[in-house]
């Protein structure tokens, strides 16, 4: 990894207060939907990502979600976390992905989509791993923000950009420029901010899953699929998801299970 992202993520800001609340309401096995409701409450900007998404094409609720309490209940506790922690992080580290050729509101929609993929397929084969899962796929792309800062300092971003434009391993172009890929800079990030084990390993090895210690193994190759199916460079075109069903069933996967999600999702987004 090079020194200049080790320094990044040395020097990387702590988690608000609200987010570290969240954290602490989610650990709280005696904690429930109210008490999640009220840590979020008094953080505007949260509550405004909360509603943006509970409004958003991807969840069809059918009905105009009009606050925290109603979004938080539909959510649930794990996607309630998910989304603002995604949304919170993203905006304290400053986000510009122009080196990956997409906006940070693109950024923002494509790690929305991931995870939308990865419940909707996970909730079919085992709901305890789906929501583990879910915060992990929303927020596995992390390391892309301190990539991408680097490459503009650099001066690299053009060439860097041409090489993802055209690749269909994003992580390879990652490695030849920054010796490590994004996965492996979230890792660094989350255990920065002391994450557990489990969620900073399954997203290390996400972009290479046959290396993965076996507990966390099926973790990262679900997660390594859905990048592969959802990648920031081309989401949901027909080459990805062929790419991620082939990987699907090699991993031993019922394919159609993750051909149903895949549908669902195109039904409701245009990317």
């Amino acid at each position: 990894m090079k020194s200049s992202i080790v320094d990044s993520i040395k020097s990387l800001p702590p988690l608000s207060k609200t987010i570290l609340d969240i954290n602490r309401v989610f650990a709280d096995e005696e904690s429930g939907i109210g008490d999640l409701t009220r840590v979020i409450e008094p953080d505007p900007m949260i509550v405004a990502n909360i509603l943006k998404a509970a409004n958003s094409p991807l969840y069809s609720f059918g009905r105009e979600i009009r606050n925290v309490s109603q979004a938080v209940s539909l959510f649930g506790m794990s996607m309630t976390r998910s989304i603002a922690l995604g949304n919170s992080i993203r905006k304290l580290l400053n986000v510009d992905m122009q080196p990956y050729n997409i906006t940070s509101d693109k950024f923002a929609e494509i790690s929305h989509l991931q995870a939308t993929l990865i419940n909707k397929w996970y909730t079919k084969i085992d709901k305890d791993k789906a929501d583990k899962l879910y915060l992990a796929a929303f927020l596995q792309e992390t390391g892309k923000i301190l990539i991408s800062n680097d490459i503009i300092k650099n001066d690299e971003d053009i060439s860097f950009k041409s090489e993802i434009q055209l690749t269909n391993n994003i992580s390879e172009v990652e490695k030849s420029y920054m010796q490590v890929t994004s996965s492996e800079v979230t890792a660094e990030v989350f255990e920065h901010w002391g994450f557990d084990s489990e969620f900073v390993e399954m997203i290390k090895y996400s972009d290479n899953p046959s290396k993965a210690p076996q507990e966390v193994k099926e973790f990262s190759t679900a997660l390594h699929i859905v990048k592969t199916i959802i990648p920031v460079n081309k989401p949901l075109a027909e080459q990805s998801i062929n790419f991620g069903i082939r990987l699907a069933s090699n991993a031993g996967y019922e394919i159609e299970q993750l051909e149903e999600a895949i549908a669902s999702i195109q039904e409701k987004v245009k990317v």
